[in-house]
């Protein structure tokens, strides 16, 4: 079994999208010290936090308009696919986890899934090893994009406000045009030359031959165009006719087998969330095919075990403790985890209290546990179960944690020609064979190989946590892009504010680290340790390295001790929150 998990290189294809999100990532400057770069932003009613002001805007319109926090998620997520082409998108799928002002959570699964007729084979050479790049550049890696589907069914379930009306804004930048901010200067600059590869796209990004800079106003018509049918259409507006069609047209001129028919039978799936409590916090999260939400309880249920507050935030006991509990939930994440359509994932098994505690138990406080020496667990099974990230919170108390991407930035970098619309490369989440990581470096086995009509493991962790004695009000909203890093960016924020008590704004900005037990190293932010922190880190056996990129982007809503909303944009993007 010691086979299947041996480290191995990353692919050269791979290697090149990784170097431009470092390149990317490292030009955004100077990482949060250790206080707070501003103070939360505080309002009495209602609160919209993301990445980008515009989105933050859009969500904020909608909750003045009388609409519900639902009705604010959809206006939000449909103007970042037009300010944010590199995760905001139409072609590309999320997790939407919807608090009702009741208290009662649901969790609604847009990921992408393979297409009917997708195999293993069609991603491997004729020695069975993985053939270069097949799964993040052409046809092969798109998988049936999830997005529109699942903003549809979510304003269908739960929405209020007129489906043309939460359009429109989108609709008024992608004609008339959105000045690209300073962040999305650098992704275009850093990042973009995958778009320089596919005609379509070159067209709208670079029709001058250069890709736009900062101050530019980018217009994308046929964007504008493809919002309109949604808007005026619904789901069928993207799924059948001239949209689908375009979309299957470039898919398969690129190689790969997506058909009209795998768009018109895409279904989303109401989950029921998982559940879990931490200090007598109750802790909500998304079930598979995330990962997030089942590693984010695995770690609190180990951690329980152990008095953070003691030890304090970034002290060399903390952050050994948090390195060695990933480490343990990323072993299991590689054997146990996929769609659960097509594997048994064990979930109560992997959240079973004596599972953890054995878990747990196996920690060494003073030395870390070589990777090669830890498998994944064998919890109890049951007889015969780039990305981006906002939340917003409504007068009545409801709440919507939302996640979306298309993977890679700017997904495989088509667009599907007429459409205006980014095509994702998911199908790289898929583990394409045993051992071999994909492009955040994670690898699986048998639970999440590439089947057709299965959804990828993602690693998105839309979460909402409720005060002891529960309450009108959540008492956390939050989620965070970064591949893998997002579960311990969730992790860690949400241990600043119950652990360490920092005020929310802190709590996002207090520099991260992540251990994903392959590759066996712990990453850090620049700043996250002290000198002396780091030594002892590595006294106790950890490969320490510091992260040219930030780890995660957590956007936040929490609620003061006067019952008023507060939200905290994390500075590592140009995000922002605003309320009233």
């Amino acid at each position: 079994m010691s086979g299947l998990f041996a480290p191995t290189r990353l692919p050269a294809a791979r290697r090149c999208v990784l170097a431009s999100l470092v390149v990317a990532f490292a030009a955004l400057g100077p990482l949060p010290g250790r206080t707070a770069s501003r103070p939360a932003v505080r309002a009495p009613a209602a609160m919209a936090v993301s990445s980008e002001d515009r989105a933050t805007r859009a969500a904020v319109d909608a909750l003045r308009k009388g609409g519900n926090a639902v009705d604010a998620a959809v206006a939000a997520a449909f103007v970042l696919a037009v300010t944010a082409p590199d995760a905001g998108n139409l072609g590309g799928g999320g997790f939407l986890l919807y608090r009702q002002p009741d208290g009662n959570v649901f969790a609604l699964d847009f990921r992408e899934t393979a297409p009917r007729a997708l195999r293993p084979e069609q991603f491997l050479d004729g020695d069975g090893r993985p053939i270069a790049g097949s799964s993040l550049r052409g046809g092969l890696a798109v998988g049936v994009p999830g997005s529109v589907a699942g903003l549809f069914e979510a304003h269908r379930r739960w929405g209020s406000l007129a489906w043309r009306t939460l359009l429109a804004p989108a609709i008024d930048l992608a004609e008339n045009g959105a000045v690209v901010s300073p962040h999305m200067a650098r992704v275009f600059r850093r990042s973009g030359a995958v778009l320089l590869d596919e005609p379509a796209s070159r067209a709208i990004f670079a029709a001058n031959g250069e890709l736009p800079r900062e101050g530019d106003r980018l217009v994308q018509p046929d964007l504008a165009s493809s919002l309109r049918r949604i808007a005026e259409q619904g789901r069928d507006g993207f799924y059948r006719g001239p949209t689908a069609e375009a979309l299957e047209r470039s898919v398969r001129a690129a190689g790969g087998p997506l058909d009209r028919e795998d768009l018109s039978d895409y279904a989303t799936v109401l989950r029921r969330p998982l559940e879990g409590s931490y200090r007598g916090y109750r802790v909500v999260s998304f079930p598979p095919p995330s990962s997030g939400g089942l590693a984010l309880l695995q770690m609190l249920g180990m951690l329980e075990r152990f008095d953070l507050s003691a030890s304090g935030p970034g002290s060399s006991r903390t952050v050994h403790l948090l390195a060695e509990v990933e480490r343990r939930v990323f072993a299991d994440r590689s054997r146990w985890l996929g769609d659960p359509a097509f594997f048994p994932v064990p979930v109560e098994g992997l959240l079973d209290k004596e599972y953890l505690a054995r878990r747990a138990g196996s920690i060494d406080p003073d030395r870390a546990t070589p990777s090669s020496l830890l498998p994944p667990g064998e919890p109890p099974r049951p007889e015969s179960e780039e990305t981006l990230h906002f939340s917003v919170a409504d007068p009545r108390g409801g709440a919507v944690a939302l996640t979306t991407t298309l993977n890679a930035p700017f997904g495989c970098g088509r667009i599907a020609e007429g459409t205006g619309i980014l095509l994702n490369n998911e199908v790289d989440d898929f583990a394409l064979a045993p051992g071999v990581p994909n492009l955040w470096g994670l690898v699986g086995a048998e639970a999440n190989r590439i089947e057709g009509g299965k959804r990828p493991l993602s690693s998105m962790t839309p979460t909402i946590v409720e005060a002891p004695g529960g309450g009108s009000r959540p008492a956390l909203v939050l989620g965070s892009p970064g591949g893998a890093k997002i579960i311990t960016s969730v992790l860690q924020v949400l241990l600043n504010v119950v652990d360490h008590g920092m005020p929310l704004q802190e709590a996002v900005d207090f520099p991260r680290f992540h251990h994903q037990w392959l590759p066996d190293v712990l990453r850090h932010e620049r700043r996250a340790f002290s000198e002396d922190v780091r030594r002892a880190l590595i006294a106790r056996g950890h490969a320490v390295e510091e992260s040219p990129l930030p780890l995660g982007n957590v956007n936040a809503i929490a609620i003061d001790d006067e019952g008023r909303w507060l939200g905290a944009a994390d500075p590592r993007r140009e995000g922002s929150a605003r309320g009233f």
